[in-house]
């Protein structure tokens, strides 16, 4: 059975209403995209940003009664928004497909090194004797497919290869998904520690460590708070953004071992030096930045 697709384009001011008046007309899915390629990379905190100029899509199962359905949300529109022109609604059919098939051909095995691979569940690993991370993208930050995320990933692999993460400790803030750590885990960290701010990241993070046969006792999740903060750790991986690198940065830097490693991901290019210069700050020997597609990773070191 094919769908009604219906499409406008609003400014970011209107989005929100116009998605009520689809809604109430029966929509089953909403969607918004960027009309231009104009990313948000790092909005204010306790905001939602949108672009410019939004494209805002519905999605409906019932074919009858268009024009009449273009009316009424004419009219809602008007009586909202007096004076104000009505954004022009196209609409298409599309065919029905198998779309989940479809988005889990999508994610594929990625290779990350030397020997560390993420698999999603669906696939069976390319090299079975590699270092095999299980891993299916989900609603929590952190899949690999992001360049910020496999270059931590692939940092880690390299220390795994030169024996300097064998039996180490890991801080990982912001865990996310707990990808970093379920791979510094699988890659020969003795134990991992896991903190982020959002409850669905704990979850996800402890979902994907017995996916991957990571005991309770080898992961340890919680809340930032709950952190000890004279614990120092050998190695401290945070990939998150930015504004919050620069902000937490006396923390952070704070819980990287006598002779620890650091390594920070999240940041754009023309971001780098601002946090560089804030964990120089903390007392931290900072290395050259890695860089991929405008992305960039720092790693740095405590002397003892």
């Amino acid at each position: 059975m094919p769908w009604l697709q219906l499409k406008a384009r609003v400014a970011p001011e209107q989005a929100e209403l116009l998605e009520e008046l689809l809604l109430a007309e029966g929509a089953t899915a909403i969607t918004l995209q960027d009309a231009h390629d104009d990313p948000v990379f790092e909005p204010e905190r306790g905001t939602t940003p949108l672009w410019d100029e939004t494209v805002l899509t519905g999605l409906y199962d019932d074919l009858e009664g268009l024009e009449a359905m273009r009316e009424r949300l004419a009219a809602a529109w008007a009586e909202a928004l007096p004076g104000e022109p009505c954004p022009t609604i196209e609409h298409e059919l599309v065919a029905d497909r198998d779309w989940e098939r479809e988005w889990m051909e999508d994610f594929q095995p990625l290779r990350m090194g030397e020997r560390l691979w993420i698999v999603p569940s669906w696939h069976a690993p390319p090299e079975p004797d590699a270092v095999n991370l299980h891993l299916d993208p989900g609603l929590a930050f952190g899949t690999g497919t992001h360049p910020t995320t496999a270059l931590c990933l692939e940092w880690l692999d390299a220390l795994a290869v030169r024996g300097a993460l064998a039996g180490r400790e890991v801080l990982d803030v912001g865990t996310g998904s707990g990808i970093l750590a379920i791979a510094a885990l699988k890659l020969g960290a003795a134990h991992a520690t896991g903190t982020d701010i959002d409850p669905q990241a704990l979850t996800a993070s402890r979902d994907n460590a017995e996916r991957n046969g990571i005991a309770d006792s080898a992961f340890a999740l919680h809340y930032p708070e709950r952190l000890a903060a004279e614990r120092a750790f050998p190695l401290v991986l945070a990939n998150i953004l930015a504004g919050p690198l620069v902000e937490l940065a006396p923390m952070i830097a704070g819980h990287v071992a006598p002779g620890g490693r650091l390594a920070l991901s999240g940041i754009l290019e023309s971001q780098a030096e601002e946090v560089r210069d804030a964990y120089a700050a903390q007392g931290l020997a900072m290395d050259e930045p890695a860089l991929r597609e405008g992305w960039v990773r720092l790693t740095g070191r405590r002397d003892r």
